[in-house]
Formats: structure tokens, C-alpha cells, sequence
């Protein structure tokens, strides 16, 4: 039924998933200037990208700030992607290293520990200055 629409069958391992979920996570709550960089480089290739779309200035000017305001959304949520893939590589190498999906999720669970402390630690003193 379903099962023939697809005419491949690969494996997904839940606990690599999830170890790879949990070192993505653990990156985007460290690297904050990295994620900031990223949503601003992507809001601003979407804002460019959305200028050709246009002929007239006029409509262009008008409809400005909620294509600004859309296209920073769109770049908050697709600034997720390369830390997913940050986050897999990383479980990979942590599983190739100790030999085991528990220390990956281990080592995970206690970077984003650590990782969460240090944002809230950068915060206070960004708040201060």
C-alpha cells in the first residue's frame, strides 16, 4: 500500500536521532553570535531574493516592512538547519569516539547543560554593560 510508493527502505536509529537532536540544541544555545549571524545573513539573502519580484518601486516601498518583518521569521526558524546538521556530525563523532549511543547522548545532555548556564551567564553581562 504506502509501502510501495517508496521503493527504498533505510533504518532510522531513534537514539541517534535523539542524540543528534540534543547536540543541535546544545550548539544553538552556545554559539549565539553564530545564530544571530545567520538569521541576519538569511533575512537579508531573502530580503534581496524578494526585490526581483517586483516591478513597480512603489509596491515594493509599500508592502516593506511586513516582507521585512516576514522574511526575518522565515530566516529565524531556517537558522535551525545548519546547527541540525552540526548537531548530527557531532553525535556521529562522539559515537565513533566512545564507542556508544549513551555516551553521545550523555555528553550531549551535559554540553547543553553547560552550554545553557553560559548563555544565561553572557546574558547577565550583556545586560550590565
Amino acid at each position: 500500500m504506502r509501502l510501495d510508493i517508496i521503493p527504498f527502505s533505510f533504518e532510522l536509529d531513534t537514539i541517534d536521532l535523539a542524540g543528534s537532536c540534543i547536540w543541535s540544541l546544545a550548539l544553538y544555545i552556545g554559539l549565539d553570535s553564530t545564530k544571530i549571524w545567520i538569521s541576519n545573513q538569511l533575512a537579508r539573502w531573502f530580503n534581496y531574493a524578494e526585490g526581483w519580484l517586483y516591478t513597480s518601486v512603489e509596491e515594493f516601498e509599500k508592502t516593506r516592512p511586513a516582507r521585512e518583518s516576514q522574511n526575518a521569521f522565515y530566516a529565524s526558524v531556517l537558522s535551525i538547519v545548519p546547527f541540525l546538521i552540526a548537531g548530527a556530525f557531532t553525535n556521529w563523532v562522539v559515537n565513533i569516539s566512545f564507542g556508544g549511543s549513551s555516551w553521545a547522548i550523555a555528553l550531549g545532555t551535559m554540553t547543553c547543560a553547560l552550554c545553557s548556564l553560559f548563555a544565561l551567564a553572557n546574558q547577565d553581562y550583556d545586560q550590565e554593560e
